[in-house]
């Protein structure tokens, strides 16, 4: 063997140690990388999904101010926070005050009249009236009382935690957006993916958590202002019952039913039966079915011709269960995570597919 072979040989044994090596200690950055920001991970993941998710919000601005990126990006912003944060707190703090002034004798008053009250169900389903009344019969005011009293108690301790990350996804959120261009670039050029395929996953998941996320907003916004409409009716805050229904719409399988049953609760134990059906019925028929299996379809057809560059592909069944999924692992913010997780993980997928039949891989 001459020479040149054996230092060839020689050469191509120290670029794989030396690449083995490297990515060793690349792996190794990255876990302390990881461990160095474990406590922010799920912040900053939401930050920058909500900033995928309005990408498009993002470009308007930028349209609008030629170019000017600070200055689209504190647009952009202040529109999520607007929509989105201000709710929220309004929500908590009137709660709150509320609660202060909450007579715990009026309470038990309602409980007393509920446990107490005559009904008869129809002839078809008369065999559960004894059970119904068991279970009425069975509520314990007191520990009623306690429980929520420790229920406050908790979500007061969380509550500056909570508050807190969502001050740090507001800003995570500001700086994917000020920043896009420059972590999109950086991501293409240490990707070993051709700049291609790593557009085709960007555009998937983009095009998907955008649906999701106008999707989401604009049926919580109908969901919350057509309760809202109801609550004024009978004297209530429109504007608070509202906020409360349309956040209430975003928990999967329950969705408005945690506001509009106590509400008609509170209705029939003031004596107005009638009232209490009524809210009930509207609830049900004009909100939990018009608006959800009617309404929300044009909306989320309104948002793949206008607001999207190409329409989503994912099956909306999917997005659901994704959803529940994310809310029992990661609390409320899953309704975020879980959708783009399951859309990043299929996006892969068509793209490895397409790669298959391309005789790439």
């Amino acid at each position: 063997m001459s020479n040149n072979s054996l230092k060839s040989a020689k050469d191509d044994k120290m670029q794989k140690t030396n690449q083995i090596f490297f990515a060793l200690f690349a792996v190794f950055m990255l876990g302390w990388m990881i461990f160095l920001f474990k406590s922010y991970l799920l912040t900053i993941s939401i930050g920058i999904l909500l900033a995928v998710s309005t990408a498009n919000i993002q470009n308007f601005f930028l349209q609008a101010t030629k170019g000017k990126r600070l200055i689209s990006t504190i647009f952009t912003t202040i529109f999520f926070v607007a929509i989105f944060i201000i709710p929220f707190i309004y929500a908590v703090v009137a709660i709150f005050e509320q609660g202060t002034s909450v007579d715990i004798s009026y309470l038990n008053s309602i409980v007393t009249y509920i446990k107490n009250y005559d009904f008869t169900l129809p002839s078809k389903v008369q065999f559960l009236e004894p059970k119904f009344k068991e279970l009425l019969l069975g509520i314990d005011f007191n520990s009623l009382v306690t429980n929520a009293f420790n229920y406050i108690k908790s979500s007061l301790e969380k509550s500056a935690s909570f508050f807190t990350d969502m001050g740090l996804i507001v800003l995570f959120f500001f700086l994917s957006h000020l920043y896009a261009n420059e972590l999109t670039s950086y991501i293409k050029s240490v990707t070993p993916m051709a700049p291609s395929e790593l557009e085709f996953i960007f555009l998937e998941v983009t095009n998907t958590m955008s649906v999701v996320f106008y999707t989401t907003i604009a049926n919580a916004i109908l969901q919350g202002f057509l309760f809202s409409l109801i609550a004024l009716f009978y004297g209530q805050n429109g504007l608070l019952f509202g906020v409360l229904f349309g956040f209430a719409s975003l928990i999967p399988i329950v969705g408005g039913a945690l506001i509009y049953v106590p509400f008609s609760i509170y209705e029939l134990s003031i004596g107005d039966t009638f009232g209490a059906i009524v809210v009930f019925l509207y609830s049900v028929i004009v909100i939990s079915t018009l608006a959800d299996n009617f309404i929300k379809p044009l909306i989320i057809k309104f948002i793949n011709q206008k607001l999207v560059k190409t329409k989503a592909k994912m099956n909306e069944l999917v997005l659901f269960f994704a959803g529940v999924a994310g809310l029992s692992s990661f609390g409320f913010w899953g309704v975020i995570l879980g959708p783009a997780i399951v859309t990043l993980t299929t996006a892969t997928l068509r793209l490895y597919i397409l790669l298959k039949k391309r005789g790439i891989m």
